[in-house]
């Protein structure tokens, strides 16, 4: 008959086997890479998102560039004189700044998809070259310019997009987003 003591001592002893057998599982570095990289059900779904990813940040891009750099450009809100220019050029260079961050994302995403990736490749000195353009834009520096820069890009872009079966659509982004970069 087993006493109460030895029946206490197996129940711990197996406790800190187990324990110990956890422990030293969980503090394996072998599978470190594996579990702490979440990995898609095939490629082509890698792929899909990686689209998908792109479609929605050149979406963004396109609609802020259109939204508060080219519409209030044609409308004249940037010539000097003009009735709410300097928020109107605050504006659009926030909305530059926005454009130039969302172009970067875009591209980044491209880079999942092999037949995106490919028709983006070119357009990556043009995005580049965005990267002054919001300062600027705040300052009314060259504004004609600066708007068929951004604008010639977003069409390359969405040109792009397009020729590798991603479709680009103007997204307005809001104010919050806008300001949040």
């Amino acid at each position: 008959m087993l006493s109460p003591v030895s029946v206490r001592r197996a129940g711990v002893s197996l406790t800190l086997c187990c324990t110990l057998l956890v422990g030293a599982t969980a503090c394996n570095d072998d599978d470190k890479d594996s579990a702490a990289t979440p990995t898609g059900s095939s490629s082509a779904e890698k792929q899909k998102f990686a689209k998908t990813r792109f479609v929605a940040n050149a979406g963004l891009a396109a609609g802020a560039t259109y939204q508060w750099i080219v519409k209030p450009f044609r409308a004249g809100k940037f010539k000097s004189g003009a009735d709410g220019r300097r928020f109107a050029l605050i504006k659009a260079g926030l909305a530059g700044a926005f454009t130039y961050n969302r172009l970067k994302a875009a591209t980044k995403n491209a880079q999942g998809d092999p037949t995106l990736a490919k028709a983006v490749a070119p357009l990556s000195a043009g995005i580049d070259a965005l990267k002054d353009l919001p300062s600027k834009l705040r300052k009314g520096e060259g504004t004609d310019s600066i708007v068929n820069s951004f604008d010639g890009i977003i069409n390359d872009v969405k040109g792009a997009g397009s020729s590798a079966g991603a479709e680009v659509k103007d997204k307005v982004p809001s104010a919050g987003e806008l300001a949040k970069g």
